[in-house]
């Protein structure tokens, strides 16, 4: 058996590495599929998401982040009994929502698909997703139980495994439906999605059922407590549900904001004139092709998010403020600095990577317009996951309800103009993700009293406009009719000179090197 449990940042690494791998193999079916089965087939596939995420938000949105605190608490006390408890009642709690809302989802698709969505299209997609809620629901609580035990490999490896057997299971699927319509081939897609759930549950059980006994020798001998009640789960369950209830409303907020954004952004382009197709085949665009290329180094912003919620609980039950400090510090800098060249070369080279990704140059317009906002997306996360830690989901919550009525509110106002459409939708997402993330560093910063030093600002501003220069100089200059070798090689160098600049800045040093696990004393 792995080693039981990692510290913060081995286990932060761990699921980077897992992060990176599902991100990179994640772009094989996102370039691929929209090949396979065109903007509107991905337009379809999309549209039914955002009723999916809402419907496991409702379930698992603050139930796994709960099991991971108290399973931490627990897990520290060396009290297994408890932690035993803890995952029962869980995962009671959040299969039963699980098969409840799958029944619902299917028996309410056809209405949902020809009510709420401008394309009746998605009915199939539909049926074909709702098994993923159950899915979901058994495998969340899982992570959420080896998270609490600070040992992040079991989720990462689950995660890989349902990454590798969707991408398969999507395009062989969606090919062999193609015959049959898009609307069928963008079906089969999502039981690819379906099969590679199915196959990250079967990982995630098998290290849960390996590594009981390991468990049980490391934890203190416990005895079951009696409430007044006469059951030792009553408190324990009513402490998990006081837990889960104001992360899933703050979840909740985020999820609700996605679904009706999917039907504002539908509607909005009705009014400005675009037709139901095109108006799919753009949504599809957004969702299915832009949005993923800026989430990719959201893999470490993900890895920070999810190591952060054990560490800061155990940090916070300690009143340990310097650890706090610490473990913040470093998850910011690190969001900025590693997400900085990304965010670069999306805006610089922002039409080559739009035509090599999806031979598709006409969303390069929407992807350099989000560039400069993904640094805001990539430090909201380890902010939101400080406030959850820190049992401030509420403050959570409310500002993301800020931010997602503005949202909507500009989606209204800016999409459904006839020329703006589409990019009045990402005008509006853009404000959101600045807002949410301004009201999230003010929640955090008055809480714990953090500030960062703006030398760490100045240093990563002066050497982002220095990659940005050198990216934009290489592709402008005619040195070679190669425009694939002038893409590699400005972005290639670029990168380079932003390592040069964050080494001589000092925003990575040697004692940064050296505590990247396994390899840090070597390199």
């Amino acid at each position: 058996m792995s080693k039981l449990k990692q510290s913060f940042i081995t286990g932060t690494v761990i699921l980077l590495l897992a992060g990176v791998v599902n991100r990179i193999l994640g772009f094989v079916p996102r370039i691929a599929l929209p090949r396979v089965i065109g903007p509107e087939g991905v337009g379809i596939y999309q549209l039914g998401y955002p009723f999916l995420i809402f419907i496991i938000t409702i379930i698992t949105g603050g139930i796994p982040l709960a099991v991971a605190k108290l399973v931490a608490e627990a897990d520290s006390d060396g009290d297994e009994a408890k932690v035993k408890r803890i995952l029962k009642r869980s995962l009671i709690l959040s299969t039963s929502l699980g098969l409840f809302f799958t029944v619902c989802s299917m028996i309410s698709a056809k209405w949902i698909t020809t009510h709420l969505m401008t394309d009746p299209r998605v009915y199939y997609t539909f049926l074909c997703m709702s098994p993923i809620i159950l899915l979901v629901s058994v495998t969340a609580v899982i992570r959420g139980y080896f998270q609490g035990r600070q040992n992040m490999i079991p989720t990462a490896s689950s995660q890989v495994s349902e990454t590798v057997v969707r991408i398969f299971g999507m395009l062989l699927f969606a090919y062999w439906m193609l015959p049959y319509g898009i609307e069928f081939a963008a079906a089969g897609a999502m039981i690819g999605v379906t099969i590679g759930e199915l196959c990250g549950m079967a990982v995630i059980l098998f290290h849960y059922y390996f590594s009981r006994n390991a468990y049980k020798k490391k934890g203190k001998p416990q005895t079951e407590p009696k409430a007044a009640s006469g059951s030792p789960d009553a408190p324990l369950l009513k402490r998990l549900i006081r837990i889960a209830l104001p992360v899933t409303a703050s979840r909740l907020v985020g999820s609700t904001s996605y679904l009706l954004e999917s039907i504002f952004i539908a509607h909005s382009l009705a009014i400005a004139g675009v037709a139901a197709a095109v108006a799919t085949a753009q949504y599809g665009m957004l969702q299915g092709m832009i949005i993923p290329v800026l989430l990719l180094p959201s893999a470490l912003t993900y890895s920070l998010s999810v190591s952060l919620i054990p560490s800061l609980s155990e940090a916070a039950a300690n009143n340990d403020m310097k650890t706090i400090h610490k473990r913040m510090h470093q998850s910011i800098r690190l969001a900025l600095v590693t997400g900085a060249p990304f965010a670069v070369i999306m805006y610089v080279l922002a039409d080559p990577v739009c035509y090599y990704l999806y031979k598709n140059t006409e969303i390069g317009s929407m992807l350099k317009m989000m560039a400069p906002i993904a640094l805001f997306m990539y430090v909201q996360a380890p902010l939101q996951a400080a406030l959850q830690a820190l049992d401030k989901p509420g403050t959570a919550l409310v500002n993301t309800f800020v931010g997602s009525a503005l949202k909507l509110l500009l989606i209204s106002l800016l999409a459904s103009k006839p020329n703006l459409g589409i990019l009045g939708a990402v005008i509006a997402i853009n404000i959101n993700i600045v807002v949410v993330t301004i009201l999230h560093w003010n929640s955090v910063s008055k809480l714990i009293k953090l500030s960062l030093p703006p030398s760490e600002f100045y240093k990563l501003g002066a050497a982002i406009l220095v990659m940005g220069l050198t990216s934009y100089a290489v592709m402008r200059a005619d040195w070679t009719d190669n425009a694939a070798l002038r893409f590699g090689v400005s972005a290639g160098l670029g990168i380079a000179v932003y390592l040069l600049c964050m080494a001589w800045f000092k925003l990575i040093d040697l004692y940064d090197l050296r505590r990247i696990p396994w390899i840090g004393k070597k390199l």
